[in-house]
């Protein structure tokens, strides 16, 4: 579980966040959504320490991660897996380097369990026999899954993932959400996903937190979203494409 109190952060004297609250659970898809510019992506920089709040505590299963020591930060820092917008696989390496990397930078793991575990965690993302590819001559989607695979080798207890869906067809979206919803069920890990994608939300979201210019404004699940009183929300929910493919079919 991930526990955030009275997160505030500023660039150059502008407010981004003010003041945000939220417990993410382990073993739920635990969805941060809003429009381009609410603070969603900042949210998660600050998770996660590459940006540190100005105000506020994070902490990881009960640890203060915003003010505990070196020691402690890099524990916790072992336990994280990242699956980056762009998926940001090395483009000099392979795949199996790519996946193997952060065994290598944190782990003394010996070689060939290294390699046992990389092509284990290739299997669960449904890629086998893509070892010696390299990033250019595989498509979007399996780079995404590369880079599913890359964040859970270190057998992570939190995932991160900041719009997963971005650059993907309709098709490859749904199936990369299924992958990282059957992930988090499957190792009970606590995963936050930020996404603008309303497919995502209405088909994943056990706990959505919905931002709008650095606030919280609404919180609850996919069951209760259709039913919120908060315009700022409505007004995004109903100009989704999910809703207007929802009314064209009625």
């Amino acid at each position: 579980m991930i526990e955030i109190k009275n997160i505030h952060k500023s660039f150059n004297g502008v407010p981004v966040l003010k003041g945000i609250d939220g417990v993410f659970e382990k073993g739920r898809m635990n969805l941060i959504i809003g429009a381009s510019g609410t603070g969603k992506s900042v949210l998660l920089k600050c998770i996660v320490g590459l940006v540190p709040p100005d105000e506020g505590t994070v902490f990881f299963d009960g640890r203060d991660f915003t003010h505990g020591d070196r020691d402690l930060r890099t524990d916790v820092r072992r336990e994280i897996g990242m699956l980056f917008q762009g998926s940001a696989l090395f483009d000099s390496k392979s795949v199996e380097e790519n996946v193997m990397f952060p065994l290598d930078v944190l782990t003394k793991m010996p070689q060939d369990e290294k390699l046992d575990r990389v092509n284990f965690c290739l299997k669960r993302v449904g890629l086998e026999n893509v070892n010696s590819k390299m990033p250019s001559e595989i498509s979007g989607g399996m780079k995404k899954r590369v880079g599913i695979a890359r964040a859970i080798v270190n057998n992570s207890h939190y995932l991160f993932c900041d719009e997963p869906n971005s650059g993907l067809d309709p098709q490859t979206a749904i199936v990369i959400d299924n992958l990282i919803n059957e992930i988090t069920n499957e190792y009970n890990i606590t995963t936050i996903v930020v996404t603008h994608d309303m497919n995502s939300v209405m088909e994943t979201g056990d706990y959505i937190m919905f931002m709008y210019q650095g606030n919280k404004l609404w919180e609850g699940s996919k069951e209760e979203i259709l039913h919120a009183d908060v315009k700022e929300l409505n007004d995004l929910v109903y100009a989704s494409d999910f809703m207007k493919k929802l009314r064209k079919n009625f």
